[in-house]
């Protein structure tokens, strides 16, 4: 009887488990009379547990411990095996086993297959149990947010020239524009406010222990949110907030006359988007638009950077959370005051992204919400379930010291390093396939030194360069998690390693 065939177990085995358990005689008696198998202890809940103790007689009652300490070990059964249903609270079902339920066997595995693609086992805290760094997701949320913000500068770029003609469209009426005077120099403080929250969060991202998960869930939020201002952007024009600002249509306009086609006009909306993606839409950087009001940008970096800081840091830091929201809410009123957005702007911009921000973890940090739907959860936030596959509970808070971050960092290093070397090398070796000719030499007709380079390249080295598995799972490394090679001998078989078949060309050219 092992935990990997949970399933087959008999009653009988169900009562030796409870033993090694240390269960009460009670539980052992309730057990036997309700004919628990493996099947029925993988799906069991504490509401079955209720049910099952209001049924006991005055002989055998369950006392509120028997029903918690069964329930405990019947959940880090389900965990440990590969089995877990995570059905979660079957309450809306009845009180009968899984299988009176469902029906068939083939229907309980259907619904597990169908549970286990989505949502991997929750541990007991609700901390999450299994946190795989997975550099390809945070990669791909990076090329996500990276395309977004080319996107928002060239819908900036379009709405700039559909903004409303001042002399025509005067400023909206807004109740605290209408009754705050004009503050020049507001929006550079809020642009130098949103750089002292982006310096924290690169300090929280720089010691924290799961740096790429905190930077896919960043990347995928800020994309998200941005993507949705550029649809609100574009479909409305509202007129200039403020007369101190020059926005005329022609600053931007592309005059169809002077262009020879189409695609000219489209290269020269590109020059000025990448104006101001360079200048990451920044008036400290020399950066002036009009026509985005709908929502604002600055309140949405703001308002991310400072739930991020917040979230991902020690609950006791009260200082460093009551100035980040300080530095957010001054940072909105600085927009405000230097009227370059509507109060409607800033309003809709903190609360979207902050919604969002608390939609998205609360999925996250509960399984059971996101599994409880699988397909619809596929399919209205198909980037959500794919990022968030893998992680089964809150991101636990812990940090890195000094030492551990830069030998995470030289070992990165090192790992981009081998994948880079690894990519030019299949590069040159099928480059040396070909000869001057351009014609392909027959495989029976390979040269000595052809065969002899071939044979230096597909050499397995203990270490060095090229060795992938040095980098992965920590492969080389000593129980101290230090590496098992010294930097010297590993620099030197790198250059030693990269001198062969260097050696073996220059003797082929010759």
């Amino acid at each position: 009887m092992g935990e990997c065939r949970v399933s087959a177990w008999t009653v009988d085995d169900v009562v030796e488990w409870a033993k090694r358990e240390k269960l009460s005689d009670r539980v052992l008696k309730q057990i036997r009379a309700e004919e628990i198998d493996g099947q029925c202890l993988l799906s069991l809940t504490e509401n079955d547990l209720r049910v099952i103790r209001t049924k006991c007689t005055n002989s055998c009652v369950l006392t509120i411990g028997d029903v918690k300490k069964f329930s405990l070990a019947a959940h880090n059964v389900q965990k440990d095996s590969n089995q877990y249903l995570g059905l979660g609270d079957t309450s809306n079902q009845g009180a009968g086993i899984l299988p009176a339920v469902f029906g068939t066997s083939d229907v309980i595995h259907h619904h597990l297959n169908d549970i286990e693609r989505i949502s991997p086992p929750m541990s007991v805290d609700g901390r999450a149990t299994s946190i795989q760094p997975e550099f390809f997701k945070t990669v791909l949320s990076l090329g996500y947010a990276f395309l977004v913000t080319w996107i928002t500068s060239f819908v900036m770029v379009v709405v700039h020239e559909r903004v409303p003609d001042m002399k025509k469209w005067p400023p909206l009426p807004d109740i605290f524009l209408d009754n705050v005077p004009h503050i020049p120099w507001a929006f550079h403080m809020c642009e130098i406010t949103g750089t002292f929250l982006f310096c924290i969060w690169a300090c929280v991202i720089f010691v924290h222990r799961h740096r790429l998960v905190l930077l896919r869930r960043f990347f995928a939020l800020a994309g998200t949110v941005f993507l949705l201002r550029c649809v609100t952007m574009l479909i409305t024009s509202l007129s200039v907030p403020g007369t101190h600002l020059q926005c005329t249509p022609q600053d931007h306009k592309v005059d169809e006359t002077s262009v020879e086609n189409w695609l000219d006009a489209i290269h020269l909306r590109i020059q000025r988007a990448y104006t101001i993606w360079s200048g990451l839409g920044m008036s400290i950087q020399g950066v002036r638009t009009c026509g985005d009001y709908m929502f604002s940008g600055h309140t949405v970096t703001l308002t991310l950077l400072n739930f991020f800081i917040t979230e991902y840091t020690p609950r006791h830091l009260y200082f460093l959370h009551t100035m980040t929201w300080l530095l957010n809410m001054f940072g909105i009123f600085f927009i405000l005051a230097a009227h370059e957005h509507y109060s409607i702007d800033v309003f809709v911009a903190f609360y979207i992204t902050s919604r969002l921000f608390l939609y998205y973890h609360t999925l996250a940090n509960n399984q059971a919400l996101m599994s409880h739907d699988s397909t619809r959860t596929r399919i209205w936030f198909p980037m959500f379930s794919y990022f968030e596959s893998s992680v089964d509970g809150i991101i636990p808070n812990e940090f890195d010291n000094g030492r551990e971050v830069l030998g995470k960092m030289f070992w990165g290093v090192v790992y981009i390093k081998d994948i880079c070397m690894l990519t030019a090398r299949r590069i040159w070796i099928a480059h040396t396939d070909l000869p001057s000719d351009g014609k392909k030499q027959s495989p029976t007709t390979e040269s000595p030194s052809e065969k002899e380079l071939n044979n230096t390249v597909t050499t397995k080295k203990p270490i060095g360069n090229g060795n992938l598995l040095l980098m992965n799972n920590d492969i080389g490394r000593n129980v101290v998690g230090e590496p098992a090679i010294s930097i010297e001998e590993l620099m030197k078989s790198n250059i030693d390693h990269i001198k062969e078949p260097l050696r073996v060309l220059e003797k082929k050219d010759n």
